[in-house]
């Protein structure tokens, strides 16, 4: 017995990350859509609640685990600043919210072990991959990343009908010509229309998807089938969820992306929390 350094580790979560993966593909998922409830605003402010409790429970670990989150931030700033990619910045930093209802899994699992009673640490995140329907939280993921490219691409679409095609002299001339030309003011209302239509698109294939993924054994089409119905039976809270995470990402990007540490937790927590008022138990 030896204590295994991180690059051990690493291989050792990667192994039985990939072990996991070939046994989800050999199982048979439950196809029927779970029941959904319907809900109010007071279940919003309740899940909320249960989230900010269980990051305050999972203060450290969670600290370690988010710290992720405003470093790929930073990357992103570095690349778009380095590379004349100035126009992406708001695409790229966008995408959180696109990718972010599978960037969370750890902290679903986290939530869902906490409300089992176990004892927690930053480590038990990485469980997920023993979930039963694990496979399938990988094709979702993949499918969120799908979309996400695809809204980068029609984002660099719209940049070139408008500012484009060639790339800002400067920081400075991108705000002017941004904020003082008819071109400008056309990408900023047209990228923010086509970016709320990826937004309500992935709102409504996520909001319960994958927590219920992580929870059961159930398929992929099933899992979005109920992410669906539930946003059909409460139109109205689920747009203001949708409200509150697009909130909380765009202050949590704000300083440096850093506030992304606590945001993030809060969210991925009471996300979990929503899915268990949203959909009936099995």
């Amino acid at each position: 017995m030896h204590i295994r350094n991180p690059v051990e580790w690493g291989v050792d979560q990667i192994r039985g990350a990939g072990t996991a993966m070939g046994r989800a593909g050999r199982r048979t998922h439950d196809a029927r859509v779970p029941a959904v409830r319907r809900i109010t605003a007071v279940d919003l402010g309740q899940a909320l609640a249960r989230g900010i409790d269980d990051f305050a429970a999972f203060r450290s670990d969670v600290a370690f685990l988010a710290v992720i989150y405003p470093l790929v931030g930073l990357v992103l700033a570095r690349l778009v600043f380095g590379y004349d990619l100035l126009p992406l910045l708001f695409p790229l930093a966008s995408g959180f919210a696109l990718i972010g209802p599978v960037a969370a899994v750890g902290l679903y699992e986290m939530s869902r072990r906490r409300e089992a009673g176990a004892e927690i640490s930053w480590a038990d995140a990485l469980e997920v991959r023993n979930a039963p329907s694990f496979g399938s939280i990988v094709l979702f993921g993949l499918l969120l990343m799908a979309i996400f490219l695809v809204w980068l691409n029609i984002a660099i679409a719209i940049y070139d009908a408008t500012l484009g095609p060639e790339p800002p002299a400067s920081v400075e001339a991108f705000a002017r010509d941004l904020f003082t030309t008819e071109a400008g003011w056309t990408l900023i209302t047209v990228g923010i229309g086509v970016g709320f239509l990826f937004a309500v698109l992935v709102l409504a294939i996520s909001v319960v998807s994958v927590p219920l993924l992580l929870d059961r054994d159930i398929g992929l089409a099933a899992a979005i089938g109920a992410s669906l119905a539930a946003v059909a039976a409460n139109p109205g809270p689920m747009a203001a969820w949708g409200f509150i995470v697009a909130a909380g990402l765009f202050l949590g990007s704000l300083p440096l992306f850093l506030g992304l540490i606590v945001v993030m937790p809060v969210l991925g927590h009471a996300t979990w929390h929503l899915y268990r008022r949203v959909v009936l138990p099995g």
